[in-house]
């Protein structure tokens, strides 16, 4: 309400001086005006008007709460009945609807014109990224055609059977000298040829009969993870929900799989799919593999039962969550989010525990050490290993020049990776400050790092520990922890790859990639030893825990399950 005017007052006081004859009743008023406040018959009277204007406002039965509060001018107030008030109020808000609903068609028009414009400019986009891959391969079919004419006897590239090693001259002597054969690494690190016959790829593809198409999502699908104890594939998509398949136990079946009877539909939005605010972004199981929590652009939480059941909407985030993890344990839940923070919430409680507020950008990846303590990596170049209760960071890694994209515990907790788009991943341990390994062999930024299931402490103890890194360069590099050397450069791709992940018994690396192929390789020689292409990019590729099936999901909207069988 707008505050009464003075010539307002003055009349009031004008017309109530007439009416109770002042001149007669001052005399006799006991009243000490030494305490009566300056102003004080304003503050009274305006008082007046608004308990008048809540009045007005209230409907019959109750006040509209979700209705806004109508302000009414004084004069109003003053001249007219409670009745006549709200027949006013009544007809201000039929305007402001009609302003407010003209005002969402105009917003509802620029939007449109806005997505256009943004899908214009994603097209754009991938129209140059095309032709810029399309001159690049043009570019090596030169210096392919090039580098063949100048060889005279020598085996043509063609005879090599996919997967094959490419070596140097140093690297035939450096294997010639293991009289033991236990090597087969030289001094430098030996690439897998990308040339085949066609009879060597048709050796390797996996044949349709042995891959199950899942479709049913409605934007592309960005995360896939098994469930650690049954036949429940989880997936997540920029369509606003995750999804809970039944995989049968046995072969697969070819075709597509999208029947309601196998899949659970677990959605982020009432209504329509598709906002983009609640795109999911990530998904882990815990541990018994009987809930599921998944992290989306809308900043929340939310934690599933294996039947679909919303069990806990975890909300505290003020940006989108882009990593999420359970402990072992599976009482605590871990999110890093790109609001810059970490916060470890409490499952049974339903509530956040701690905030972790250390990084001045935002928080990429996060992972645990042990039931209490884990890190961070983020855009501002930082890693923090935390602990619950501590209200500063146990341990700070700084080393890195670019965002780091992602953090991982070996699997006995004592070594940390890291990789970043300073192209390099690097190797930490809680004894000292500065990085064990830095590993430079890559020469674009590197996405994603993955320990193998191998080493002490793990079902394959007498295997050796190795760690995976999956770059932009389109290549995947295995390296020698221990001495911080690459094994294997793993050149089978032909744009980044985007995920690699260990068979459970540590013999076989999978990796998947925007050229839409999936390679399984050995780790034994560093063969391709299946392939698979799909109709789109591979954002995440996943193993079972049997190790006989994998599973990718693409960018065109599906996921697929393929028999792994050697």
């Amino acid at each position: 309400m707008t505050s009464i005017t003075s010539v307002e007052l003055n009349y009031l006081v004008f017309r109530y001086l007439q009416e109770s004859g002042y001149e007669a009743g001052i005399n006799k008023c006991t009243i000490d005006g030494n305490l009566i406040p300056p102003g004080a018959l304003i503050t009274f009277v305006q008082k007046g008007l608004q308990y008048l204007e809540m009045e007005a406002n209230m409907s019959n039965n109750d006040v509209e709460m979700d209705e806004d509060f109508s302000f009414l001018q004084p004069l109003d107030i003053i001249t007219k009945d409670v009745n006549q008030l709200r027949q006013m109020i009544k007809e201000k808000r039929k305007n402001i609807q009609k302003d407010k609903d003209k005002d969402k068609e105009k917003n509802k028009d620029k939007d449109k014109n806005k997505d256009r414009e943004v899908d214009r400019e994603h097209e754009a986009e991938r129209g140059r990224v095309r032709e810029k891959e399309r001159h690049e391969k043009e570019e090596r079919e030169k210096e392919r055609e090039k580098a063949e004419s100048n060889k005279e006897p020598e085996k043509q590239p063609e005879e090599l059977a996919d997967g094959d090693m490419v070596m140097d001259q140093e690297d035939k002597d450096a294997i010639g000298h293991e009289e033991n054969g236990t090597s087969i690494v030289g001094q430098e690190p030996m690439d897998i040829a990308t040339t085949s016959t066609q009879a060597s790829q048709e050796a390797c593809e996996i044949p349709g009969s042995d891959v199950t198409i899942l479709e049913g999502h409605t934007s592309e699908v960005c995360a896939c993870a098994w469930s650690p104890t049954g036949s429940l594939l989880a997936s997540g998509s920029g369509d606003s929900t995750a999804r809970i398949w039944t995989i049968a136990d046995g072969l697969c079946k070819s075709g597509a799989q999208n029947s309601p009877l196998n899949v659970l539909v677990l959605k982020h939005v009432k209504g329509r799919t598709n906002e983009k605010s609640k795109d999911v972004t990530t998904l882990d199981w815990n541990g018994e593999g009987s809930l599921l929590a998944t992290g989306s652009y809308d900043g929340q939480a939310r934690i599933w039962t294996t039947n679909g059941e919303l069990r806990s909407t975890l909300s505290k985030h003020k940006g989108p969550i882009f990593s999420l993890k359970w402990n072992k344990k599976g009482d605590y839940l871990l999110t890093g989010s790109f609001d810059k923070t970490a916060i470890v919430w409490d499952v049974k409680a339903e509530e956040w525990k701690q905030q972790f507020e250390f990084h001045t950008g935002p928080t990429l990846d996060v992972d645990w050490c042990n039931n209490v303590s884990f890190a961070t990596s983020s855009t501002d170049h930082m890693i923090y290993v935390c602990k619950i209760g501590e209200i500063h960071p146990i341990k700070t890694f700084a080393g890195h020049q670019g965002e780091v994209n992602c953090v991982k515990w070996d699997p006995t907790g004592s070594l940390l990776a890291s990789c970043s788009d300073d192209i390099t991943a690097k190797i930490w341990c809680m004894k000292q400050d500065k990085y064990v390994h830095d590993l430079r062999e890559h020469s674009k930024e590197i996405y994603a790092i993955r320990w193998s299931p191998t080493g002490p402490g793990t079902n394959n103890p007498n295997q050796q520990l190795i760690l995976a890194s999956a770059s932009f360069d389109s290549t995947v590099k295995l390296w020698d922890v221990e001495l911080g050397k690459l094994l294997y450069s793993l050149n089978g791709h032909k744009d980044p790859v985007y995920s690699v992940a260990f068979s459970p018994n540590g013999e076989y690396l999978a990796s998947g990639s925007l050229d839409k192929s999936m390679h399984i390789w050995s780790l034994k020689d560093g063969k391709i030893v299946k392939t698979y292409t799909g109709n789109g990019g591979i954002f995440e590729v996943c193993w079972n825990k049997e190790g006989d099936k994998l599973a990718a999901c693409f960018a065109n909207n599906t996921l697929c399950v393929l028999d792994f069988r050697m």
